[in-house]
């Protein structure tokens, strides 16, 4: 794949106000309903121009700046009262290389738009989480992931970024600049408006699931043979027997859900012909891309930790003992994944193998007592958050968490010395 560099000064161009589609006073609420915001300008560039334009006017009227993707963060993260730029109109798949195994696609491409157009030259993600609706630029910005002791996040296999700088210009980072890649891997929409990503992806794929309802007894006894002996294993532990229809999912027939596990196991499968693809339910054999989704449609609200795998077990089950003795009311289950570390410096897989550890509410209840008890019940394990999910990340955390926070911090200022992508979330942590 070639590129062409776009780097333009932000004298060169004078917008009066946005040359793309924009309004005022348009409220903004996220997929879950917890996060709103009236910003001054919504604007909705439909190429890469209107993009320039409108962060060069934020500049010049000295407004802050934020992106916001499918809104599938719960976190505050889209929040801002000067320009909320929606990038959902640059969205395409824009290259694809079969022997490097890359693929490059537009900053608003949602992750469900990837599947055909890899697929038919050849490639496809190397792994996806349970939903496919996000903006990959989002997917990046928060390392939104899947499951797989060998897998890495979405952010892990970024391997260069246009992007549009605090000084009004077009700049990219590839992988002659490893430490502007690391911290452009998680950057929280700090860096600036990112146009353009280029991932590393695989060989197309297909995947044969396997879904099974053990009890916790038995989830434990096979902890770490499950974990080593699929490509993806993730399972959903549900405290009550009604808990599996929260989120959609079939329960085990004839059975209580009650302390049983909703168990996802997808390996690799040799197809040579696609008249052998199955759609039965818990035993799909299907292309890798109509596997991962899990087909969650009904809002919820998540925290969701990271522990470093050694803990998993302990954590989970220290979960479970809060519910079950505390919280009796949560009925949501508890899912469990695993992911690889990685080397991106706001990643929350930075250097350590990690056991990831998601609690899901209903939208409309108070859950800030169950997730503050989590939250606290968990600190023994040194836990990380999901950027993108309900968390309780403060800057003196980050400080113990994080050994790349410094220079993270150094790199967003270099690329945003006035801090105009901040807003008061991100500014609390990294600014």
């Amino acid at each position: 794949m070639t590129t062409t560099n776009h780097s333009h000064s932000a004298s060169s161009a004078r917008a009066a106000t946005p040359s793309a589609p924009f309004g005022t006073d348009v409220t903004w609420t996220n997929w879950g309903g917890n996060q709103s915001a009236t910003p001054a300008f919504t604007v909705r560039p439909r190429n890469e121009q209107e993009a320039l334009d409108a962060v060069r006017f934020a500049i010049r009227e000295g407004l802050p700046v934020r992106a916001v993707g499918s809104g599938h963060s719960s976190s505050p993260l889209v929040q801002t009262g000067g320009v909320l730029m929606d990038m959902s109109a640059l969205s395409a798949i824009t290259g694809t290389d079969l022997t490097g195994r890359r693929a490059r696609a537009l900053a608003g491409t949602t992750i469900n738009a990837f599947g055909d157009p890899l697929w038919e030259q050849g490639l496809a993600l190397g792994n996806q989480g349970d939903i496919d609706k996000q903006q990959i630029a989002g997917a990046l910005a928060t390392s939104t992931h899947g499951s797989g002791k060998n897998l890495g996040s979405f952010s892990s296999a970024l391997r260069w970024v246009r992007l549009i700088n605090g000084y009004g210009e077009i700049v990219e980072i590839g992988e002659g600049q490893l430490r502007e890649l690391r911290a452009a891997q998680v950057a929280l929409g700090t860096l600036g408006i990112f146009l353009e990503v280029e991932l590393a992806v695989e060989d197309r794929y297909y995947l044969q699931e396997e879904i099974t309802y053990p009890t916790w007894a038995e989830t434990a006894a096979t902890w770490q043979a499950d974990i080593d002996g699929n490509r993806h294993y993730s399972f959903l532990w549900c405290p009550d027997d009604d808990s599996c229809e929260l989120l959609d999912l079939p329960g085990s027939p004839g059975q209580s859900m009650a302390n049983r596990s909703y168990t996802k196991r997808y390996n690799i499968a040799q197809v040579k012909d696609e008249r052998e693809i199955s759609r039965t339910e818990g035993a799909r054999l299907d292309r890798s891309y109509r596997i991962y989704p899990g087909g969650f449609t009904t809002p919820f609200h998540e925290l969701e930790y990271f522990v470093p795998s050694e803990h998993g077990l302990e954590a989970v089950q220290a979960v479970q003992d809060l519910i079950r003795t505390k919280h009796s009311d949560q009925k949501y289950p508890v899912e469990v994944r695993w992911v690889k570390a990685d080397e991106g410096y706001m990643s929350q897989f930075q250097g350590r193998d990690t056991t990831v550890i998601t609690l899901t509410t209903e939208p409309g209840t108070d859950y800030w007592p169950f997730f503050r008890d989590a939250d606290a019940v968990l600190q023994e394990f040194e836990p990380r958050a999901h950027w993108g999910k309900i968390h309780f990340m403060t800057r003196s955390r980050l400080e113990r968490l994080y050994p790349e926070l410094d220079t993270f911090i150094q790199i967003r200022r270099e690329f945003d010395p006035r801090g105009m992508f901040l807003n008061d979330h991100t500014r609390a942590l990294v600014g």
